[in-house]
C-alpha cells in the first residue's frame, strides 16, 4: 500500500527538533525612582551628585530581573529604558542578547517594543501617582506639568496606562517593583501580580530603604517567581474607545491644546482626548509631554 505521507512531510517531521518551543519572550519597562535607595532628584538626573551610582544600581535591578526571568525560563528580552531622558542604563553591562530601547520620542512611551509576541511584561523602578498622597517622588509622566491622569474616568499612574498598552497586545503584567505605594497602584489596576517592595516611602523626599544588593535579590527572587506563574495573569484591557482626562498644573496648556479639533476642554485646567484604542491614547500623550514649538533638529 502507498504511503500518504510525502517524501517533503518527512523530511520535516525527520529534521524538526524534537519538543521544539516557541520563545519565551519578557518585556521589562524600567523607571528610576523606584530604584532601592532613591529618595531625592540627587540620584535621578545627570546633574545629580549620585546620579552615577544610581545608574548602576538602576542596571543591576534590570539585570536582576533579567536574571531571575531567565531562570523561570525567559528565552529573549526587550528593556525600555523608561526615566528622564531615557539613556540612563549602563547598556554594556546587559547580556549581549538584549534589546534596549532608548531615549524619546517614542509613540508607546515607556512600553515602545512590545507586541503581541511577549509572554509578560516586568516593571522595574517604578513610582506612585501624581494623585496619590504616598509614594517616594510621585507624579505621573511629568511632576511639573501634570496634576492628573485618567482612562475611561479612572485615575491611574504610569503603571496603569502601561499596563493597559501591554494588555492592547494581550500581554500581561506580571510584576511590579518600587515603593509600597507604587506597587500597590499596580496592583490596584491589575491584580495581585508579584511585587518587590524594596522601600517604604515616609514621605516624597524619604523612605525606608533595603541596601541594593538586598533590593537585587529581592527582585530576582520575584521575577522568577513571576514568570514561572506567568499562566496566572490575565493582560489589563481597556474597553474601547479609550478616553484620556488629563489635569495641569496651569491653564494655558489646556487652553491651547483644546484648539485641536480632537481636544475637549472639561475644566480651566483640563482636557479629553478619545482615542480609537490605548495606543491613539499613548501617542497623543507623547504628543503632549514631547511636543515643543522650538524642537531641533
Amino acid at each position: 500500500m502507498r504511503s500518504i505521507l510525502s517524501l517533503p512531510f518527512i523530511f520535516a517531521l525527520l529534521s524538526s527538533p524534537v519538543g521544539a518551543q516557541r520563545p519565551v519572550k519578557v518585556f521589562i519597562s524600567a523607571d528610576m525612582e523606584g530604584i532601592t535607595g532613591v529618595v531625592t532628584d540627587q540620584q535621578l538626573g545627570p546633574a545629580g551628585f549620585e546620579y552615577q551610582r544610581f545608574r548602576e544600581f538602576m542596571t543591576a535591578e534590570v539585570l536582576a530581573a533579567i536574571e531571575g526571568a531567565r531562570e523561570a525560563g525567559a528565552t529573549q528580552f526587550v528593556v525600555a529604558d523608561a526615566h528622564g531622558n531615557g539613556q540612563n542604563l549602563l547598556i554594556e553591562r546587559l547580556p549581549r542578547d538584549v534589546t534596549v530601547i532608548r531615549s524619546w520620542p517614542r509613540p508607546l512611551g515607556m512600553m515602545q517594543g512590545i507586541d503581541s509576541t511577549f509572554a509578560a511584561a516586568i516593571f522595574i523602578g517604578y513610582h506612585a501617582s501624581t494623585t496619590n498622597p504616598a509614594g517616594v517622588r510621585a507624579h505621573t509622566f511629568s511632576s511639573a506639568t501634570l496634576a492628573g491622569v485618567a482612562l475611561n474616568d479612572t485615575d491611574v499612574p504610569e503603571g496603569g496606562v502601561n499596563a493597559a498598552i501591554a494588555g492592547h497586545y494581550g500581554v500581561p503584567v506580571v510584576m511590579v517593583s518600587g515603593d509600597d505605594a507604587a506597587v500597590e497602584e499596580v496592583r490596584r489596576v491589575v491584580g495581585q501580580i508579584e511585587g518587590a517592595i524594596v522601600k517604604r516611602n515616609i514621605s516624597f523626599h524619604s523612605a525606608a530603604t533595603m541596601t541594593p544588593e538586598t533590593g537585587q535579590q529581592y527582585i530576582r527572587e520575584r521575577a522568577r517567581a513571576a514568570v514561572a506563574n506567568r499562566a496566572r495573569y490575565r493582560p489589563y484591557r481597556l474597553t474601547a474607545p479609550v478616553r484620556l482626562d488629563l489635569t495641569f498644573k496651569n491653564y494655558r496648556p489646556a487652553e491651547l491644546l483644546a484648539y485641536l479639533p480632537n481636544v475637549e476642554r472639561t475644566t480651566a485646567h483640563g482636557v479629553r482626548f478619545v482615542g480609537r484604542d490605548i495606543v491613539e491614547v499613548s501617542r497623543f500623550l507623547q504628543f503632549v509631554n514631547g511636543y515643543s514649538a522650538d524642537l531641533s533638529p
